[in-house]
């Protein structure tokens, strides 16, 4: 593996895999269930959280420097063989459905400037134009990644560089336009009552806040790329306090500028609205601009972090040989010729049927919340087995902290999420015993294990059932 990604690189690949589309939509889907207030606290929360995981991937880069595939490595270390494969397939399916949800978001997006009340093209992104359109996007990204991770890491700083300006003039003019009366007016939404509690506020907030936070792991991903491997956990760290701080900004200042109700009822992307009401009509379509020069930077890192993804499982042995194979540019050619196929299968399942691809964007945020547990659950088992460690007891209140948390997002993607979830989880139990063939392994030797196996394939089933029943709805 080519070791040619710097620092630079890397914190672009964080913050472009963090902040794509959904910064562009954040002010409206966080307004639509909270108040200024409970945002508040579910921007605190969430920015420990957060800061937790950070850390425990800080943590397991300096004290297992050989776990190279990162994230999986790390679930396989602590809980076996299958648990390792359950987690680099989740963080594969959330990576090719938020590849599915750019890529229909990007002509979403450009629509400001092709449809009008009498010709539609584009639309919501779901249109038969859109679709081709979002095809070619994807398999061009697909022969940019082909041609070296360390070209498309090149592009990719100059398109987070571009991506970032529109935020920053949003932030600026909302900042200008900052009243300090319409931001304290109702700060804890006691004048509306459909948002319940401030609680009911905070964990629907939360829920908004997970899916623009994932991607924050995109540098422990292609750790193996690094120059330095001590540039990972620096690269994560900086890229988180970065996305945060625009998060917060973008966010808590809108309701400032615009009551709570105004926000919560605005079309997104709601930020070219809300820049719209302060500069006029032309702030759409500046903000829809920056909206398709991030969604382009974010599919670019995404597809790289894809290919990557079941390579480096690969190469510990949790997925087939095949998709170890690598071009003569160094790319994961198989993993990414597979990836970019599925992609394609699921924007044609979004033209099929519009509330699919909805659907396939919530269980998206649902399929990497394992990794994440199972990393956090990792660090804590690492922590106590060690004997002795400087500031061991730091690092256990911090690994703590951030399984706690991602077991807090599991209980808040809700029972229908995680039988969806199931239902693209259980196929991968076949891709797991064919590796297991291949390198002439027991199948699911421990009852843990089996155990584990039986309850996927039950919820699998049991997410059918009620697809076909109605009781879930796609």
């Amino acid at each position: 593996m080519q070791k040619q990604l710097g620092i630079a690189s890397l914190v672009a690949l964080v913050i472009s895999t963090m902040i794509g589309a959904g910064i562009f939509s954040l002010p409206q889907n966080i307004a639509a269930g909270a108040s200024a207030g409970a945002v508040s606290i579910a921007w605190l929360i969430t920015g420990v959280g957060m800061s937790a995981l950070v850390l425990v991937f800080h943590f397991l880069a300096k004290v297992k420097p050989e776990l190279q595939g990162g994230i999986f490595d790390y679930a396989k270390a602590g809980f076996g063989d299958f648990m390792g494969f359950n987690s680099a397939w989740g963080y594969w399916i959330c990576n090719l459905l938020a590849n599915v949800s750019y890529a229909v978001v990007f002509f979403g997006a450009l629509s400001i400037f092709t449809d009008t009340t009498d010709w539609v093209l584009f639309g919501e992104g779901n249109t038969v134009a859109a679709i081709i359109g979002a095809s070619i996007l994807v398999w061009t990204m697909h022969f940019l990644v082909l041609r070296g991770v360390q070209v498309a890491a090149a592009v990719n700083i100059v398109a987070t560089i571009a991506k970032l300006l529109p935020i920053i003039v949003f932030i600026v003019a909302v900042i200008l336009a900052f009243q300090y009366e319409k931001f304290s007016f109702d700060f804890w939404g006691t004048a509306t009552p459909e948002l319940g509690s401030v609680m009911d506020q905070v964990k629907a907030s939360m829920m908004v806040t997970l899916w623009v936070f994932i991607g924050i792991e995109g540098a422990v991903i292609v750790s193996g790329r690094a120059k330095n491997r001590s540039d990972v956990g620096k690269a994560t760290i900086i890229a988180l306090i970065c996305a945060l701080t625009l998060y917060i900004m973008v966010t808590l200042f809108t309701f400032g500028v615009m009551t709570q109700p105004e926000i919560a009822a605005l079309h997104n992307p709601s930020m070219g609205q809300i820049l719209a009401h302060i500069l006029g009509p032309c702030g759409a379509k500046f903000v829809s601009a920056g909206l398709v020069i991030s969604v382009s930077g974010a599919l670019l890192s995404w597809t790289v972090v894809s290919a990557e993804a079941p390579f480096v499982a690969a190469k510990s042995g949790l997925f087939p040989r095949c998709f170890r194979r690598e071009n003569k540019n160094g790319s994961a050619s198989f993993s990414l010729w597979a990836s970019t196929l599925l992609v394609q299968f699921f924007l044609i399942m979004t033209l099929v049927q519009e509330s699919t691809y909805l659907a396939l964007v919530y269980i998206a945020t649902s399929a990497v919340l394992l990794p994440y547990l199972l990393a956090a659950a990792y660090a804590v088992k690492l922590v106590i087995s060690q004997q002795k460690r400087e500031h061991k007891m730091s690092s256990l209140i911090i690994a703590i902290i951030a399984t706690l948390y991602s077991c807090w997002l599991v209980y808040a993607a809700g029972l229908d999420a995680l039988l969806l979830c199931a239902l693209l989880y259980a196929p991968g139990i076949w891709v797991y015993r064919k590796a297991k063939k291949e390198a002439d392994e027991s199948f699911l030797t421990s009852h843990k294990e089996k155990t584990f196996a039986a309850l996927l394939i039950f919820m699998a089933i049991t997410a059918c059932y009620m697809i076909a029943t109605g009781t879930i709805n796609l």
